[in-house]
């Protein structure tokens, strides 16, 4: 085989969305970037693709929605991107006397999210809790998303920065299911709260480890607001603006090129060996930024990447004929799927799922949450779809961890159990509603844990790398890897992606402090 050498500032393993945004700062700053990614196209689990023969819709196929980029990212890129506001925040079927009704939460119009609440509970006070909680945790957001940005705080450095005791106390010191409780009566409404905390991450409300209250946070605060947005162009239109940025800035970025080990003293340069469609080759790295998990990075290091981490969730994308009627008569379909729409996540439900799947066994009742792309970005359908009616419907499933897949035949049961707990909310079967394939198939695609792993190379499934952290440090960081919270044991290797400190989600953030960290150790 071929074998060859090149010599760069910066090598970057992985062309996820945050190597692509470290590629871009890092050559903005004059550093000469290589980027390497193992796929035949960047992305990672930003993409945008038809998933259906013959059905002409471009699908996020992996993540979907956006809350955590930050606004100054995009600035200094230059990204030519645009991210949609959702009007309608969620959607919650439910049974109240025999009789279907649901709780819808109006982003632009709190009368209206109040006379919903009012309507399910038959008085204000959850209204009532459900404004103070949501204005705490907007001030927390506001205090504590600028800070992802920045050099890393020590934990007594944000707390100040908090400046709010009870609501500190509330996300960052009690288990989340004892603020719940205290907060909210009714058992959906807690639910509803609660779902924050599971995307993604296998726990329960009073996890003693605090997992759920991690996973809560990087929920509310996206942008200081905590509101999740639209990539207009489907996710694939973020990759294509930060590659479009990278390149113009001088990185290059290479596809098709597996990287099978990474070798350093922890002075002076690094290598990375990859393997290309020509034969093996070698790049020499002032710094390396891997935008992989931490688990895989110890795999190219030769080194024990211990305990594997565990994806917990269940992706169902879908193409529709057109939307299903719902039970609740008072409910639009367009707008109730123009939100987040909940299934089977109410509180009580919730610990049911998390029981059952911890003892291995498939949620009898899966909680999932649904959200219909197409009606707040109708540029996703192409022209027979738009003629044709066609809307796409993506399902998130709650409580699906890698262990319960280990049986093939597992997939299909958890896709059929999760339309299940679907129809128990809609007036006709959703099977009524899937559009077809050129084959005369039903447009349904379903991604569990082993298949993240296998088809975007995430260990376990997990969609964050690994758990995620809060966003301090636990002592006073030293050197510039640790200020910006990307170290790992090796000086001249960083981390980049969603598992470094203030990973997780579609950020940017890890790419974007992981180029600050090498900028500050090779000025000029």
């Amino acid at each position: 085989m071929a074998n060859s050498s090149s010599r760069h500032d910066v090598v970057i393993v992985g062309g996820g969305h945050n190597g692509l945004v470290a590629a871009a700062y890092l050559a903005r700053a004059g550093r000469r970037v290589l980027l390497l990614e193992r796929l035949p196209r960047v992305g990672g689990a930003a993409v945008s693709a038809p998933a259906f023969t013959g059905v002409d819709v471009r699908l996020s196929r992996y993540s979907y929605l956006v809350s955590l980029l930050p606004r100054t990212v995009v600035r200094d890129l230059g990204l030519r991107l645009e991210l949609r506001r959702r009007r309608i925040a969620s959607y919650t079927p439910a049974v109240r006397d025999g009789k279907p009704t649901g709780l819808l939460v109006d982003a632009a119009d709190a009368g209206r999210t109040r006379a919903s609440f009012r309507a399910l509970t038959g008085a204000d006070r959850e209204w009532e809790a459900w404004r103070r909680f949501q204005a705490m945790t907007a001030g927390l957001a506001e205090r504590v998303f600028p800070t992802l940005t920045e050099p890393l705080p020590t934990r007594a450095e944000l707390r100040r920065r908090v400046g709010d005791d009870a609501a500190w106390t509330a996300l960052f010191e009690r288990p989340l299911g004892e603020t719940l409780e205290e907060t909210f009566a009714d058992d959906l409404v807690r639910g509803v709260v609660l779902t924050d905390a599971l995307i993604g991450t296998f726990t329960h409300a009073h996890d003693p480890s605090l997992r759920q209250n991690r996973c809560f946070l990087y929920h509310v605060i996206g942008n200081g607001t905590g509101d999740w947005d639209v990539p207009v162009g489907g996710m694939g239109a973020v990759t294509d603006a930060l590659a479009t940025a990278a390149r113009a800035a001088g990185a290059e970025l290479r596809t098709g090129c597996e990287v099978t080990a990474v070798a350093t003293d922890g002075t002076g340069d690094a290598e990375v060996t990859y393997r290309h469609r020509d034969g093996e080759a070698t790049a020499v790295g002032r710094r390396i930024l891997v935008n992989a998990a931490p688990a895989t990075l110890a795999r190219l290091l030769g080194e024990d990447p211990g305990p594997a981490p565990e994806g917990a969730q269940l992706k169902v994308n879908m193409v529709l004929r057109r939307l299903p009627r719902l039970r609740d008569p008072a409910a639009d379909p367009r707008e109730a799927f123009a939100g987040t729409f909940h299934v089977a996540e109410g509180y009580r439900q919730l610990e049911t799922a998390y029981t059952e799947a911890a003892a291995g066994r498939i949620p009898s009742a899966p909680p999932s949450e649904l959200y219909c792309h197409s009606l707040t970005d109708p540029s996703i359908l192409g022209p027979d779809a738009v003629r044709q009616g066609r809307q796409t419907l993506t399902l998130f499933g709650l409580h699906q961890p890698a262990r319960l897949f280990a049986d093939p035949a597992a997939k299909e049961r958890a896709v059929a159990a999760s339309l299940a707990g679907l129809d128990e909310a809609l007036a006709e079967p959703i099977a009524d509603c899937l559009a077809a394939d050129a084959d005369g198939r039903p447009c349904v695609e379903a991604k569990t844990p082993l298949d993240l792993e296998r088809e975007i190379g995430l260990p376990g499934g997990h969609i964050f790398h690994r758990d995620l952290a809060f966003p301090y440090a636990t002592e006073e960081p030293r050197g510039a890897a640790a200020r910006w919270g990307v170290a790992t044991a090796h000086p001249n290797v960083l981390l980049c992606g969603a598992g470094a400190i203030r990973g997780g989600g579609v950020s940017g953030i890890p790419g974007h402090n992981a180029a600050r960290a090498v900028l500050e150790d090779l000025p000029g």
